[in-house]
């Protein structure tokens, strides 16, 4: 029978630890950068020994990348939650969608460098990752096309299928390296600059769906 401590037992004193120590690694991330944030900083900010960390992860990759993976599942959930709320038409609402997206990840500037400033280049799983969250995030669009425009029908629906899939995976990748870009010379305290970010993915957005649905 496992021991309880404060309360917990020995898998939530786990997951605690675990937190812990991705919350921890977020902050020396966004400060220090990867390459300038070792296992041992990550522990002794978090007042976790090297021992626990090497349980929960077996290197500084393995950390960041299920950093990268929580933030990106915390995005995912509120961009679901965003897009339920949806009453009005398309072109009413993408604004509504990327405005929220981005703030998500400009209005804590720790989450915007993890995500975007320093996520290419870590690694191969790192990498993985990234490609991870940006077929999830066409996924994402392809759903909202469905439910905008109707699904693919007819013999050639797979055809049809396949053409929106291949210009849902490039409108995201367009969209992030329109962010990655911004990033470079912005200042995320500037709100006029934010919404100058929105606005022009906004405007490559409806330019992209414009040559889908013609």
């Amino acid at each position: 029978m496992s021991r309880t401590i404060r309360g917990l037992d020995a898998g939530q004193r786990r997951a605690e630890r675990r937190e812990q120590l991705l919350d921890t690694a977020l902050n020396l991330f966004a400060t220090n950068g990867y390459l300038g944030t070792s296992i041992e900083q990550i522990c002794s900010t978090a007042f976790i020994g090297t021992k626990s960390f090497y349980e929960l992860f077996s290197s500084r990759e393995e950390c960041y990348v299920a950093l990268l993976r929580r933030t990106s599942e915390r995005l995912q959930e509120r961009m679901v939650a965003v897009a339920a709320q949806a009453a009005g038409n398309e072109r009413q609402e993408a604004p509504r969608l990327l405005a929220s997206f981005v703030h998500e990840l400009v209005d804590d500037p720790r989450v915007t460098k993890v995500t975007f400033g320093m996520a290419s280049g870590i690694s191969e799983v790192a990498e993985r990752q990234r490609r991870a969250n940006r077929r999830w995030a066409a996924g994402f669009l392809e759903q909202l096309w469905d439910r905008y425009d109707g699904p693919p029908t007819g013999r050639d629906a797979s055809d049809q299928r396949a053409v929106r899939h291949s210009v849902a995976i490039g409108l995201v990748g367009g969209l992030f390296d329109l962010i990655s870009d911004w990033l470079l010379d912005a200042n995320l305290k500037n709100q006029r600059q934010i919404e100058t970010l929105i606005d022009d993915l906004t405007t490559f957005y409806i330019t992209v769906r414009r040559g889908l649905i013609t």
